[in-house]
């Protein structure tokens, strides 16, 4: 897609933000705060969340080498606007609308649908955190524009999609994904969900993340490489948040991805299959 074309999008979607109009909370979202008793509307819609979980997972996708780290998150809900951490939405109960990370909102709210749009800042990649991918070109810190849409097919199955371009044109790309998720039990202080993925990229994502230019291959020793667009992996996991108290909670998950296409093609890959996962606890209010 043109960076035109997807910056037209997302500030046509930002211009509907203005006669968007607000839901009550549906179910779900109730069931995700069990423990908490029922407030005004106004104090429903001012929510936030503090934790850290420790995680350990590959250090980048394809590699064989595991990482182990100390994640900080947060997430904030006030009204229709949410800002969150990588994991922080999931939390506060708006991640089954399919928002994600950084600053986003809502601009429909009907029935079963959600379709809502988001900015979040993508680090990219510093080629010198890892031996294997050392002599090739940085993947520069950009902005992400990113428009999503959930489809409630039951109280606890829900299908997603969405879409992520770079829109500051540092070679990030597009990037999209179609996602299947299914809350499989749930009490009043627990509840476990799993889903199930697959992403696909544009030939500029790929070549930042999985390409060697002919530049570099003397300084990384593999051979060029310079992958077009396809899909990038299959992706599956679960994960569960316990109540400790009216405020703490206890949550982790644990998941598996396999490159495909012409991610899984690299010379960069040394593993298609890897396996990360977490552990962590959060106070809410």
């Amino acid at each position: 897609m043109p960076h035109r074309l997807t910056a037209a999008l997302f500030c046509t979607a930002l211009a509907c933000m203005v006669t968007a109009q607000a839901q009550e909370s549906s179910a779900a979202e109730k069931v995700n705060k069990p423990d908490k008793p029922d407030k005004p509307d106004a104090d429903e819609n001012i929510r936030y969340l503090l934790g850290a979980s420790l995680a350990i997972g590959p250090e980048y996708d394809g590699s064989s080498r595991q990482r182990v780290k100390i994640k900080p998150l947060w997430a904030a809900k006030i009204g229709r606007f949410r800002i969150a951490t990588s994991g922080g939405s999931a939390l506060l109960g708006f991640g089954r609308d399919g928002a994600g990370p950084g600053a986003s909102t809502q601009l429909i709210e009907r029935d079963k649908w959600r379709l809502g749009v988001s900015l979040r800042v993508d680090s990219g990649r510093d080629s010198g955190d890892a031996r294997s991918t050392q002599g090739l070109p940085d993947v520069k810190r950009t902005l992400r524009a990113r428009v999503y849409v959930n489809y409630s097919l039951t109280p606890d199955w829900n299908l997603g999609a969405s879409l992520s371009q770079d829109v500051l044109g540092r070679q990030g790309g597009l990037t999209g994904s179609v996602d299947l998720g299914w809350r499989f039990y749930r009490s009043e202080h627990t509840e476990w969900s799993t889903g199930l993925g697959v992403s696909a990229a544009n030939a500029q994502n790929l070549r930042s993340y999985f390409g060697v230019p002919a530049s570099a291959t003397a300084s990384t020793g593999k051979p060029a490489y310079e992958p077009g667009a396809g899909l990038r992996d299959v992706h599956f996991g679960f994960g569960f948040k316990h109540a400790l108290s009216k405020h703490w909670f206890l949550f982790g998950g644990a998941g598996t991805s396999r490159l495909l296409g012409p991610a899984a093609d690299s010379p960069l890959v040394q593993k298609t299959g890897s396996a990360a996962a977490g552990l962590g606890v959060a106070w809410r209010n």
